[in-house]
This record gives C-alpha cells, structure tokens and sequence, in this order.
C-alpha cells in the first residue's frame, strides 16, 4: 500500500534527484504554526466529507490564517495527480476512479462552513477523457443548487489533451472566475512545468473569455525560480493580451529537498513594485507579496474585483 506521507512514495518522479540546498527563509515569509477552534472545526469538515484540500496536499503557508476563518480550498478528483511539477508538493502517481459522490460532499461542506465564496481547484487528470471537465461543471452546479449566493471561483488544469469541448463544458456551468495559473516565465517551463505548455495555457485563458466575457479570468506565477523582472514584464503583457482579469504573484517555497531550489527570496518591495506594474498595464486587481497564493483572500479579492469591473464601466 503506497502511503503519501513518505517523500519517497508520494513523489517517486522525484526520488532520484540530487537533494537542492533550502536556504533559510527571511522573516517576511515566516507564518505562525496551524491551530486554533476554527482551524480544527474546518479540518473537520473536510475529513468528515472525505474531501482533500490544496492547502494540505500543496503545503500552502497559508492554512492556518484561511482554515481558522472557515476557509478551504478544495481540491476535487482526488489527491494523486498525472503531472510532475517539479515545484508542487501535491503527489503524483496513477489516481483512483473519479467519485461521482464527490461534486454533492463539496457542496454540502461549502454549506457547512458558510462560505460566501469558495475556490474549487483539482489534480491533473490525464487519464480522463475530458481532463476531468464534466466533474468541475457538476461541482459547480451542485454548489449552486445547495448554496446559491455562493460565488465560486475554480482553479483547472489546462486540459492539454482534450478536444475544445471540454473547456467548453466547464464555462458553460459558469463560474464566477476561471482561474488557470501560468506559473512561471515560458524559459523555465522545460524545468518547472515540463508537462505542460505556456501558449496553450495561455490560450486557455484567452478562450474563456471568448466564451463567456462576464466570467472573470485569473492567473497567477510564482517568483524566485530563476527568472528576471523583464521575464516577468513580459508575461504580465501575454496575460493582459488574453484579457486576464486578476493576476496574482507569490514567492516560490520549495516543498523538500528534492523540489526545484529557490533562487532566491523576492523583496516585499519588489512585490509592490510588480502590483505597481501590473496595475499600470490594466489588470483590474492584482495581489502581489511573498505569501500571496491563488485562494489567498480569494473572497476579499473578488469583491474588489468586481467592484474594479463595475467602476470602469461606469456602474459603480
């Protein structure tokens, strides 16, 4: 029986790699330890549903701060995924059989915690036909049904080896955001992303738009791999040149010693000076700091965001 909780088991792509240094962190990114009433009601709920959540399996710094006001992020389709990112702690293997039980326990957890906005993201599923597509599009409508002033935010693969209808399908149970992070500069995909494609990631976002304009679209990347600030520039041009809405930059923490290495540590001032910059290109919300992640203060940011969309069309 594999068990993911050994290194070894839970990433065995990377088990043969050299061990990369892990410097240690400033004091801009430490965070205090989980714990707390609402962090354990949470972590209730989500065992008691059998639901698996990023903040765990990707080891976000975040969880303690999101979990003790109630808020997860859950991670759909199981908790073994078809990539190998070299920077992502979540496991990789052969996944089980898609639980058609699943889309109904997420949203009676969302009911339980009371969320007014909740971010739904999953594994890669190669294996699946659609990618996994016809499973988001029932999550979201049976959120809709059981909690219908929910706003729900997804964050999906990039269904690389699915026909068009799949992204399709997803858009037509509209989201309030589409969310399909490009995490890094297309020069350090063959070494951080290496099964998937910059373009098509970013055409992904550009189509979604071209289905459905009243669907905010988000992505995101993370900072300190190895790349530079015009490297960085740049992709907040190709973003704003497919219409992303929201853009997000958070500082990349290397999970373990076999995980891609820190470069370096990103300043907070050089976070301000890139929200500066994406401001300035016309994203209507941006989050830029070392800890910033996709859901970090997702509902806070939402309702910013559509107020920036409101005012910019005049109907704030």
């Amino acid at each position: 029986m594999r068990d993911l909780k050994l290194p070894d088991q839970r990433h065995p792509e990377k088990a043969h790699r050299p061990d990369q240094a892990q410097p240690k962190k400033p004091a801009w990114i430490r965070v205090k330890a989980p714990g707390g009433a609402g962090y354990n009601e949470t972590r209730k709920i989500m065992r008691d549903h059998k639901l698996s959540t990023v903040c765990e399996e990707a080891g976000c710094p975040n969880v303690g701060e999101c979990w003790s006001q109630g808020h997860a992020t859950m991670m759909i389709m199981g908790e073994i995924c078809t990539r190998g990112c070299t920077f992502c702690n979540v496991a990789t293997g052969r996944p089980d059989a898609l639980d058609p039980f699943e889309p109904g326990r997420v949203a009676d957890a969302v009911a339980k915690l009371g969320l007014k906005h909740v971010v739904i993201t999953s594994v890669d599923r190669d294996d699946v036909e659609d990618g996994g597509a016809e499973h988001f599009a029932q999550t979201i409508r049976a959120v809709r049904r059981r909690s219908p002033g929910t706003t729900i935010e997804i964050l999906t693969p990039d269904f690389l080896r699915c026909g068009p209808e799949a992204l399709e399908t997803v858009v037509a149970a509209r989201p309030d955001v589409f969310n399909h992070n490009l995490e890094t500069v297309p020069g350090l995909y063959p070494s951080v992303r290496p099964g998937a494609r910059y373009f098509h990631s970013l055409r992904l976002l550009q189509r979604v738009k071209e289905l459905d304009p009243s669907i905010f679209t988000k992505s995101g990347i993370m900072v300190g791999l190895g790349e530079d600030r015009q490297g960085v520039l740049q992709v907040m041009d190709d973003m704003r040149s497919a219409d992303v809405d929201f853009l997000t930059i958070g500082q990349y923490l290397q999970p373990t010693p076999k995980h891609h290495r820190v470069d370096r540590f990103v300043t907070p001032e050089e976070f301000a000076a890139y929200e500066k910059a994406a401001f300035g290109k016309g994203f209507l919300m941006v989050s830029a700091s070392p800890l910033t992640r996709s859901s970090y203060h997702a509902g806070d940011d939402f309702a910013r965001l559509r107020d920036a969309r409101n005012a910019r069309l005049g109907l704030a």
